[in-house]
């Protein structure tokens, strides 16, 4: 099973580990689009500080995060799953994990990013601030910078098993699954039961607990149809779609009526 997340906003501090080396991060076909990035993202941020801003779309109170990307080759690093914070990484609580779960969230999980393209939550790197969202002067919108190296190499780290998608819009531009790989992907929604309407809180935490329950479990569903079984399983009540034609994933909707 492969579960796609996406990143947090707010990020902890980079910490006092050693410097960046990025040869070491997983998904070495992405390392030159990496460069790329790194590389410009720290020439703006280390220039004009207003210009800075206003292509990563920062207010005045986060100013200091322009300094922070200046700092990227030399910052601390730590291991991406301690990086992000926000609702769904709260919920989803990796440190409280016990080893055999967080080993299966080591070879399973993968969190897409404007800056990084895609790490493992085991990758060290440092905090940092870039939104898929970003369009770089040089390379311009990064979600289609993303979409050729992404389409090469995320086919074979997807396998031949289970891809759980529980990106939001911006990041699931990056890499869209196709063919045979679509066939078994599981985008999934979080929606308001009363309302059935996407409520960002419920949808944040509910997908946190989704993957861990998965890991605490040791669910390993082999495609959709399984996956639909397993979280019912766990408790949760899904409604699912499947393809209407081949190439094309199936739709989950998770129903929630509380968040605690």
């Amino acid at each position: 099973m492969l579960v796609l997340l996406p990143p947090s906003e707010g990020k902890a501090a980079s910490g006092r580990g050693a410097p960046l080396k990025p040869e070491s991060l997983s998904l070495p076909g992405l390392a030159a689009a990496r460069e790329a990035v790194l590389t410009e993202l720290v020439e703006l941020c280390a220039g004009d500080e207003d210009k800075a801003r206003e292509v990563l779309g920062l207010s005045e109170g986060l100013r200091g995060e322009v300094a922070k990307n200046a700092e990227l080759r030399t910052a601390g690093t730590r291991p991406a799953g301690e990086i992000y914070t926000g609702v769904l990484y709260d919920a989803l609580g990796l440190a409280s994990l016990d080893a055999s779960a967080k080993r299966r969230a080591a070879r399973s999980l993968l969190v897409f990013s404007g800056l990084w393209g895609a790490v493992r939550v085991t990758d060290r790197i440092p905090s940092y601030r870039c939104s898929m969202g970003v369009k770089l002067p040089g390379l311009g919108a990064l979600g289609a910078h993303w979409r050729t190296p992404m389409a090469s190499v995320l086919p074979e780290v997807a396998g031949d098993g289970l891809v759980l998608d529980l990106r939001s819009a911006a990041y699931a531009a990056a890499w869209k699954p196709k063919g045979e790989v679509a066939g078994r992907t599981a985008a999934v929604r979080v929606l308001h039961a009363p309302t059935r309407k996407v409520v960002s809180h419920f949808n944040k935490a509910t997908k946190g607990r989704i993957v861990r329950s998965l890991l605490t479990a040791g669910a390993a569903p082999k495609g959709p149809a399984e996956l639909v079984e397993a979280l019912r399983d766990l408790g949760y009540v899904v409604e699912a779609e499947a393809p209407a034609k081949a190439g094309q994933a199936w739709s989950l909707d998770v129903l929630v009526d509380e968040v605690h």
